[in-house]
């Protein structure tokens, strides 16, 4: 696999000094007081070394409740901006999930330690090399990170029992809808680009699909197709 500045041995992936210790219960202690009340979810973010999903430069960071800038201009997500969406999924082993937008892989990680099995899409070359090495380097092996169109979904390996969106879409494909479970759950932030958008729940029902408000978000929007060269 090419090497990326930035990446980490797996060997050292999962070593913690007393400083990073801190700064992870820190963290959680911080998403407590945010209302992320989920032990497991907590506990997942806790184990995980957000670092291994930055550039060196922002190790420093790497604990801090922000977004980050990562590879191909994009960002990875505030840690409470993840937990919220990954405790509104409402995650067991027993789920299948499919992630549209794979970005650093931090949120896939968490994913990945809640779920049966996770899915993730993302249209840049680079940042799917570089979250599959991460994802390796955590041994999770319930991962798969694709190098694709996300919003095309993934069929092939569908129904999903949740499905989550990282970025915005002016509306949520009927081709994602189509691969939801009975009794799935999507969320998604939906919204023009550069406006404020609407944290959206899909529950998928034998009467209907019922939308629900999260939250108000500002996030970069998904885009269509598959960039090979970046």
């Amino acid at each position: 696999m090419t090497d990326h500045p930035g990446s980490i041995a797996p060997e050292d992936a999962t070593a913690v000094s007393n400083d990073e210790a801190e700064a992870r219960a820190g963290l959680v202690l911080a998403l407590r007081g945010r209302g992320i009340g989920d032990r497991s979810l907590l506990s997942a973010i806790e184990r995980l070394p957000r670092r291994l999903f930055l550039a060196a430069r922002y190790h420093r960071l790497a604990y801090e409740d922000a977004s980050i800038p990562i590879e191909c201009g994009q960002t990875v997500s505030a840690p409470s901006y993840v937990a919220r969406v990954v405790q509104a999924l409402a995650l067991t082993r027993e789920h299948r999930v499919l992630e549209v937008g794979t970005g650093s892989g931090y949120q896939t990680a968490v994913l990945g330690y809640l779920a049966g099995e996770v899915d993730s899409i993302d249209r840049y070359k680079t940042l799917v090399e570089l979250a599959a090495q991460r994802v390796a380097a955590l041994k999770l092996r319930n991962v798969r990170v694709h190098h694709a169109d996300g919003l095309g979904g993934l069929k092939e390996r569908s129904p999903f029992d949740r499905i989550v969106l990282t970025g915005a879409v002016p509306e949520v494909p009927e081709v994602l809808i189509s691969q939801l479970a009975p009794e799935g759950v999507l969320i998604a932030p939906v919204g023009k680009p550069g406006d404020q958008q609407i944290l959206t729940k899909i529950l998928r029902g034998a009467a209907g699909d019922e939308y629900q408000e999260i939250d108000r978000v500002r996030l970069v929007s998904l885009m269509e197709g598959r960039a090979d060269k970046l």
